[in-house]
């Protein structure tokens, strides 16, 4: 059986695993923790296909929204 890629539909936004310094500087600019982060599980089929692990951070860019671009953060759990 052929696996599908969901990052590839049109429907998921897209989801790019930031390096530590930007998440250092995330976590600045918010004058956050990284546990006050949302969370996403490291299950999730789209965190799984771009090969993200737990402890990292996910910048997730919603495009077409009313507000033009939605930007959110995500902690990655297992």
């Amino acid at each position: 059986m052929k696996k599908i890629d969901p990052t590839h539909h049109e429907l998921v936004p897209e989801h790019v695993v930031l390096e530590e310094e930007e998440v250092e500087d995330l976590l600045q600019i918010y004058n956050i923790t990284r546990d006050k982060l949302p969370l996403i599980k490291a299950a999730d089929p789209v965190v799984k296909a771009i090969g993200a692990r737990p402890g990292q951070v996910v910048k997730i860019i919603r495009r077409g929204s009313p507000a033009g671009e939605a930007v959110t953060y995500r902690l990655i759990i297992k």
